[in-house]
């Protein structure tokens, strides 16, 4: 028997997001007889204590005897119990500075840290993650900015909401000015914007259309790497080599930031790539972008505008293009950036819904059938104290400063 542990949130800001709904975890006992499932107590959690004990789960403030603990956000270190597996996104991969020391007392502790980030399969794609809720909540933002901004119509924040379902509702009130949409990427998280853009009806047409000619409708433009990036020599370039070797590549966005009202920036940024826009051209005559949901939220990254994350409590802010300082977004030559870095949280019933849905297919398998296709192998970042081989390039940012 394997007893997994659904801890309680506890980092600051408070998150209400959870690994297992009530209703997907009776699914996972259900299928997993060999496995126990216990939930420590939380007072902020989307669903309450109740709705666990309601489906037959004991409820409790002390979980340490279970095995595998799983959370969402980084646990803070005084909560961590040693000698234990955990699950949650533990934003060290990057060798992120702010959580240094986290990773450090992990080790000392002994933990098997499994991070959600790097649960993926052969190929290298990611199996678990936010992203679709991320890509539907970015996209919703940027449509209440419109009509905060312009003054036509007015929708409710999402996080007020109950679900996604009352979000797609409000969207369907609204009157969509006449814009063309570009949407970057190819992943869940612009595959989550698209479900919005398709949603509300918008018309999809392909680049060469997009760019040649306006319209008398909103459309929007889905594209991913190369048709925002050339080669600099001029020839034929290929998706593979441009994540390897970026640097052979310069950005071909002009066209789209000419001929586009609002960038819908849902695309996986890799370090060396081209940036989008720069600040020199963001002030040209012909810069047409008016608004922009920066949902993968790169800070002083690809997208100039993007100076700052922005909060659920307050998502928007201006740029204005000539004095390259944040300004009020309804000012009137201002670009209005929606640049929130943890979007789900606007929708935790929806996301841990989804989330326990992809976990349960992935990864709780690998604990009962002998980890077969290598998933919890590929996730484990630490064992008995030492960080695992495909995570040894983090040494140097563990290590004693001398």
């Amino acid at each position: 028997m394997i007893k997994f542990g659904i801890i309680k949130e506890s980092k600051t800001p408070p998150d209400r997001r959870v690994v297992f709904s009530p209703s997907k975890l009776k699914e996972a006992a259900e299928k997993f007889p060999e496995a126990g499932f216990k939930v420590e107590s939380s007072d902020i959690r989307i669903f309450s204590d109740q709705q666990y004990r309601d489906v037959g789960f004991e409820v409790s403030e002390d979980i340490a005897d279970c095995d595998v603990m799983l959370g969402v956000k980084e646990v803070p270190i005084p909560a961590l119990i040693p000698n234990k597996k955990y699950f949650f996104f533990s934003h060290t991969i990057k060798k992120q500075p702010y959580n240094r020391d986290l990773l450090r007392e992990i080790l000392n502790k002994n933990i098997e840290l499994y991070d959600h980030e790097v649960i993926i399969n052969e190929t290298g794609a990611r199996l678990i993650g936010f992203g679709r809720y991320a890509g539907l909540v970015g996209t919703y933002n940027i449509f209440r900015a419109i009509g905060l901004k312009e003054n036509n119509f007015s929708i409710p924040k999402a996080e007020t909401l109950p679900d996604l379902n009352a979000m797609l509702s409000e969207l369907e009130k609204i009157r969509i000015p006449v814009y063309k949409f570009v949407l970057t990427g190819s992943g869940k998280v612009a595959y989550g914007a698209k479900e919005i853009l398709d949603h509300l009806q918008i018309k999809e047409v392909g680049a060469g259309e997009y760019l040649g000619q306006d319209f008398n409708e909103p459309v929007y433009c889905h594209i991913d790497v190369l048709d925002y990036n050339k080669r600099k020599d001029g020839s034929t370039g290929t998706i593979e080599e441009f994540f390897q070797h970026p640097e052979k590549y310069e950005s071909d966005f002009w066209r789209f930031a000419v001929a586009s009202d609002v960038f819908i920036a849902g695309h996986f940024y890799g370090q060396g790539a081209p940036v989008f826009f720069t600040k020199e051209e963001a002030k040209m005559a012909d810069f047409r972008i008016k608004y922009i949901a920066d949902i993968s939220c790169d800070i002083a990254g690809p997208i100039a505008s993007t100076l700052r994350p922005s909060t659920i409590a307050e998502p928007l802010y201006g740029y204005n293009p000539e004095t390259e300082a944040e300004v009020d977004f309804r000012e009137k030559n201002s670009i209005c950036v929606m640049a929130v870095d943890n979007l789900p949280c606007e929708l935790p019933k929806d996301a841990s819904e989804g989330f326990g849905e992809m976990f349960l297919q992935h990864v709780i398998p690998a604990f009962f059938n002998g980890d077969k296709d290598g998933i919890l192998e590929r996730a484990r970042m630490t064992k008995n104290g030492k960080l695992t081989e495909r995570f040894k390039y983090l040494q140097d940012y563990v290590k004693d400063e001398k």
